[in-house]
C-alpha cells in the first residue's frame, strides 16, 4: 500500500510520523515545495525505524508528483497555518488556490486514491477537493470530527480523572465554533457522561471544544499540528486496513439529517472504499437546530468560495 502526504509542515510531517510508526503501508511518500523540507524530514522518520522497529519507508521529494503515482489515499495538509488573530475563513483565499493545484495533481497521478483533507478552512477546503477533483463524496472527506472529538474526550477525562479509552462520544457539524457536540451520545465506559458530572461543568467542556483551536494558537502562536496529524493518521489507517471504523467526518451530505449539497462533519463508517456509509442519528430539535446553525455558516463560507 502507498500513501503521500502533500505538505511536510508540522502536521503532515506528523502524519507521516504516525503512519510509519504504526507501519499502515509499504510506501509512505512526503511532498513539499520546499526544496530539502520533506527529504529532510522523511529521511529523520526512516533513521528512526530502528530505534522504535517498523518497516515502513518514507520517501521525500520536492514537488514532484510522479513519484507520488498510483497512491491509495492522498492526505493534503498544504496552506497556510493561522495566526492569532485569523479565523479559519481568513485562509480562504489564499488555501482554496492551493488546495485546487494539489487536487489537480492528485488526479493526474492517483486517480483511485481517496482525498483526506486536512487544509483549513476544513470544510470549505474539501469542497473544493470535490469542485476540483469530480471524485464520488465517498472518496474526498474531511479530518474534523476525529480531531474536536479527541479534544472533547482529552476534556471530558482531565475534568473525570479516567482514561480517554473509556470515552466514546461523537460531534456534528462544522470545524469550528458553530461545531455541534452532543452530550448524550457520550458515554463513559458505557455510562451516559451526563450521570457523572455537573451540566455547567459538561457545558464549560463544550464550550471548551468548539475554541479548541484557538486555544492552542493563543498560546503557540500558530495551528496544532501532533493531535490533528495523529488524527489524519488514524483515519488513513481505517481506510487502506478497510477497518470499517466509525469516525466523525466531513462528507458532502445528499439528503442526510434533511441537507444537501453541503460538506458537513457527520459519523460514519470507514473502510477501503473511504466513506462505507453515512450513519444518520436521531436528533432532537434543539441539536437539529445547531446542526442547521453550523449549516448556514458553511454555506456562507462556500458562498465566498464559489465568488
Amino acid at each position: 500500500m502507498k500513501v503521500t502526504v502533500v505538505g511536510a509542515g508540522n502536521v503532515g510531517a506528523t502524519v507521516a510520523d504516525v503512519l510509519a510508526y504504526r507501519e499502515v503501508a509499504n510506501e509512505i511518500v512526503l511532498l513539499d515545495i520546499k526544496e530539502g523540507v520533506a527529504e529532510g524530514k522523511a529521511l529523520d522518520i526512516f533513521q528512526k525505524s530502528p530505534i522504535t522497529m517498523y518497516d515502513s519507508r518514507t520517501i521525500g521529494v520536492t514537488n514532484d508528483y510522479a513519484r507520488t503515482a498510483d497512491s491509495d489515499v492522498v492526505v493534503i495538509t498544504s496552506g497556510l497555518p493561522r495566526k492569532p488573530g485569523m479565523s479559519r475563513d481568513d485562509l480562504i483565499g489564499v488555501n482554496s488556490g492551493i488546495v485546487k493545484s494539489v487536487t489537480e495533481q492528485v488526479v493526474k497521478y492517483s486517480p483511485n486514491a481517496v482525498i483526506v483533507i486536512v487544509s483549513n478552512p476544513l470544510d470549505v477546503m474539501t469542497y473544493q477537493a470535490h469542485l476540483t477533483s469530480q471524485f464520488p463524496r465517498n472518496r474526498v472527506i474531511g479530518m474534523a470530527g476525529v480531531l474536536d472529538t479527541a479534544r472533547y474526550k482529552a476534556f471530558l477525562a482531565e475534568a473525570l480523572n479516567v482514561s480517554v479509552k473509556d470515552i466514546q462520544a461523537v460531534l456534528l457539524g462544522g470545524h469550528g465554533d458553530t461545531m455541534v457536540p452532543l452530550p448524550r451520545y457520550t458515554t463513559v465506559g458505557g455510562i451516559p457522561v451526563t450521570e457523572l458530572i455537573d451540566m455547567d461543568k459538561l457545558n464549560a467542556i463544550v464550550e471548551r471544544t468548539k475554541v479548541g483551536g484557538g486555544e492552542l494558537v493563543k498560546l503557540m502562536g500558530t495551528s496544532a499540528w501532533y493531535a490533528p496529524g495523529a488524527a489524519a493518521a488514524q483515519m488513513v489507517e481505517a481506510i487502506v486496513k478497510d477497518q470499517k471504523r466509525v469516525f466523525p467526518v466531513c462528507v458532502k451530505l445528499e439528503g442526510e439529517y434533511g441537507i444537501d449539497d453541503c460538506y458537513l462533519g457527520v459519523p460514519v463508517v470507514l473502510g477501503k472504499n473511504g466513506v462505507e456509509k453515512v450513519l444518520e442519528l436521531k436528533l432532537s430539535a434543539e441539536e437539529m437546530e445547531l446542526l442547521q446553525t453550523s449549516r448556514k455558516h458553511v454555506l456562507e463560507v462556500m458562498a465566498v468560495l464559489q465568488k
